[in-house]
């Protein structure tokens, strides 16, 4: 009996197909807006957890806090906080930490020939390269001498080399970096294997000097911009960063004055807004499905209507409330699941078209089809009932005589 009312249900779609469409077009935006929503949303939210890791693992970023502004004067970073010295006191004197790094981030105008480029450039110890998991496709990284005796040499990006010395073999190579009204030469010791786009640093495109270099002979300067820790551990990061805390408020007396960022926390608050999102688009598609059932309850609606003295013939031989309830209860579902396939393949088609445009993979689950189908079943179950219902507790008397 299920299978004569699926196919007349079946029947009835294909009759008038013109309303069957505009009355199932809500549930195929509906789940096809909810699929394209979570596919999306998880794929970005993938490509985002994936560029975080490619920092590196259990890192912690220490950067200088933000003074308060009073009496119309602008708050602004506090530069003048970190010396060098103090990587060292955090390695050894917090337990959690593993290792440290400080860093000098600036931009200089590189020149090689007759090319010249402008460039980010990073100043910091050997142990960076290790903590952020950048490689070498040629020559070496800092070493402790090239530290201790501030030696004017360079490690170039992928991009950089590239750029500059196109398929030339760029180690031992001498480039210039212009500071203010000198230009300063640099021997090239390494070129580092292509990064890529990490959040919002390209090490592709930046070039790498030794700090004790820049400080003491590019820049002379004394304090850094910060310092990149690694904890022992992921279950240790949350101690490396109080270790941290502590040390550095017992040293500069003041909480404003730094600010410690775990990776555990950058992905944590990562995850929260990409969830966020992923809620609030969501409930925004599922507006979609509310008016698709309600389409599908006015075309059963009207179909009740229309078919009265059907219902009336029947009930007159013999059918029950039960069986006419389940007719039009099972109608409705039928049109709901078929708008919820054809739903289906569009947010599947959309969410492709768009991940591809976005950069990011392509994420759904058979888990998650299968709940858009249930749901896209029950929508039709849930607005069914009231024309079914209707069509259930006509009176054949009444019906029959419907003109």
């Amino acid at each position: 009996m299920i299978l004569e009312i699926v196919r007349e249900a079946l029947k009835s779609l294909m009759n008038n197909r013109l309303r069957s469409f505009l009355s199932i077009l809500g549930i195929i935006i509906g789940v096809a807006a909810v699929i394209a929503v979570i596919s999306i949303s998880s794929g970005a939210e993938k490509n985002i957890l994936d560029r975080l890791n490619k920092l590196g693992t259990n890192l912690i970023v220490i950067t200088p806090g933000v003074s308060k502004g009073s009496g119309g004067k602008l708050s602004q970073e506090v530069t003048e906080v970190f010396t060098f010295e103090m990587s060292d006191q955090i390695q050894f004197l917090c337990p959690a930490v593993k290792n440290t790094a400080p860093f000098i981030d600036g931009q200089g105008l590189i020149i090689y020939n007759n090319i010249n480029l402008w460039a980010r450039t990073r100043a910091t110890t050997d142990a960076f390269f290790d903590m952020v998991n950048l490689k070498l496709t040629r020559g070496r990284f800092f070493s402790d001498s090239d530290l201790k005796e501030s030696r004017m040499v360079a490690i170039l990006g992928s991009k950089i080399a590239e750029d500059l010395f196109a398929d030339k073999n760029p180690i031992g190579q001498r480039i210039e970096i212009n500071r203010g009204k000198f230009n300063f030469s640099l021997v090239v010791i390494g070129v580092l294997e292509e990064k890529g786009q990490v959040m919002f640093t390209n090490y592709d495109t930046m070039i790498f000097i030794p700090i004790t270099t820049w400080m003491n002979r590019l820049q002379r300067v004394k304090f850094v911009n910060g310092f990149v820790a690694q904890a022992i551990s992921r279950e240790e990061a949350s101690n490396a960063v109080a270790q941290i805390e502590y040390l550095l408020y017992q040293k500069l007396k003041d909480l404003e004055k730094f600010k410690v960022t775990s990776q555990t926390e950058m992905l944590s608050m990562a995850s929260d807004y990409t969830r966020t999102f992923k809620i609030l688009l969501g409930g925004i598609a599922s507006i979609a499905l509310l008016v698709g059932g309600i389409g599908i309850m006015n075309i059963t609606l009207v179909s009740v209507t229309e078919r009265t003295r059907e219902i009336g013939i029947r009930k007159a031989l013999g059918a029950k409330r039960r069986v006419i309830l389940l007719q039009f209860l099972i109608e409705s579902c039928t049109i709901s699941v078929f708008g919820g396939l054809l739903g289906i393949g569009v947010g599947i088609i959309g969410a492709i078209f768009i991940s591809r445009i976005g950069g990011w993979p392509f994420l759904v689950t058979p888990g998650f089809l299968l709940i858009s189908m249930a749901f896209s079943t029950l929508i039709g179950l849930f607005f069914g009932i009231y024309p079914a219902s209707r069509a259930a507790k006509l009176d054949p008397v009444e019906a029959l005589s419907y003109e």
